[in-house]
């Protein structure tokens, strides 16, 4: 005998009264299937979107050793740290950043130009499920490139990146991470053709993250310098993700931590009000 039922009887354990819902509070399987397909997207061509940005990352760490002597040593939270070791951790943390807004900023874009954006507005599928996904598979796409960078660096010869405190890397690298995904999702929203997301990245994005610390330390800047730089929330990601490596830097990590998450708070209700209201989707 079978055991599913006859065609057209929904199982009293999932039958529900007329106008209820049959998915309530969180769609599991919507959300797992939108972050899957997400991922699938940018793990399909990973020579480029993993694979191509860690080689980049590594002739960026070979080109300034040469540059300024990989001996050179640099002054960071009163601490003497060798050049190659400073530069290092920075270098990880912005080949994540620059990914994680690529990705993110690049799903409802081109649904919009291709004209398929109701493959994300129509499954049953809250706002905030939506952004869980895509920003999930930004911050998955990050990760990876952060670890391909790692593994890179950690087979160079004189360069030292043995975390001393791998929670705060983890964690700002989860911070930093979330921050560039929900900034790709607002331009995502926000762009109507390549050329607005491109602009956002060479005007925005690559200015604040190369003027943020990665390259030098701020204590040696000339004071307006300094001060631009300490409301730069790039310079607070990678000075608390080289704390993590190094131990010492040159902002309160506290202090770096609470601005970025207040920041990413920001970010993901603003992208939540949007996605929620349809700007520029529905229209």
């Amino acid at each position: 005998m079978s055991s599913q039922p006859p065609l057209g009887q929904i199982p009293s354990a999932i039958r529900s009264a007329p106008g209820e819902p049959v998915i309530r509070n969180v769609n599991w399987g919507g959300l797992k299937t939108l972050y899957v397909k997400e991922v699938r997207r940018f793990f399909k061509v990973q020579l480029q979107t993993i694979w191509a940005p860690a080689v980049t990352t590594l002739l960026f760490l070979v080109i300034f050793t040469i540059a300024n002597g990989a001996r050179r040593p640099v002054m960071l939270g009163g601490e003497t740290v060798p050049f190659a070791d400073f530069v290092a951790p920075g270098l990880i943390v912005m080949g994540m950043l620059n990914n994680a807004f690529a990705n993110a900023s690049f799903s409802l874009l081109v649904g919009k130009i291709q004209g398929n954006i109701v493959d994300y507005l129509q499954p049953p599928l809250s706002s905030a499920e939506v952004l869980a996904a895509l920003t999930g598979a930004a911050v998955t796409r990050a990760f990876l490139v952060g670890l391909a960078v790692f593994l890179a660096m950690s087979l160079w010869p004189g360069v030292n990146v043995v975390p001393r405190h791998p929670g705060a890397v983890l964690w700002f690298g989860l911070l930093g991470a979330l921050f560039l995904a929900l900034a790709g999702v607002l331009t995502s929203i926000w762009a109507e053709k390549f050329d607005h997301a491109a602009a956002v990245t060479n005007f925005v994005i690559a200015p604040m993250t190369l003027l943020s610390g990665t390259f030098y330390s701020v204590d040696h800047l000339a004071p307006a310098f300094r001060a631009f730089s300490h409301v730069n929330p790039f310079f607070y990601v990678i000075s608390g993700f080289r704390y993590g490596f190094l131990g010492t830097a040159d902002s309160p990590v506290l202090l770096g931590s609470v601005v970025i998450l207040g920041i990413d708070v920001v970010l993901g209700v603003l992208c939540y009000v949007l996605l929620k209201r349809g700007w520029k989707l529905k229209s």
